[in-house]
């Protein structure tokens, strides 16, 4: 495996999209969606944005499967239906 940031980062987000594909239906509004913040290359983030009714539920499940592989996660709860996990490795 890659040490850069961002490679590592694209593959926990290619973990994810494959483990809720459920929540990701092609060509459909999709509960969850994924992106690479890396505008701080210090700093690069994967934040999993989970917008759906109950989300702090889902958004949990993304936060543990994350942290089972290594990476530090934050929650940012917008509201009851617009929770965001924040990821970042070393």
């Amino acid at each position: 495996m890659t040490s850069d940031p961002v490679d590592i980062l694209d593959d926990l987000a290619d973990q994810v999209a494959e483990e809720f594909e459920a929540y990701r239906p092609p060509d459909e509004f999709k509960d969850v969606s994924l992106v690479i913040d890396n505008n701080d290359p210090e700093r690069p983030t994967l934040i999993v944005h989970v917008e759906k009714e109950d989300a702090d539920t889902l958004a949990g499940e993304i936060e543990a499967f994350l942290k089972e592989r290594g990476a530090r996660t934050q929650r940012e709860r917008h509201s009851d239906t617009d929770v965001r996990v924040l990821a970042t490795v070393d």
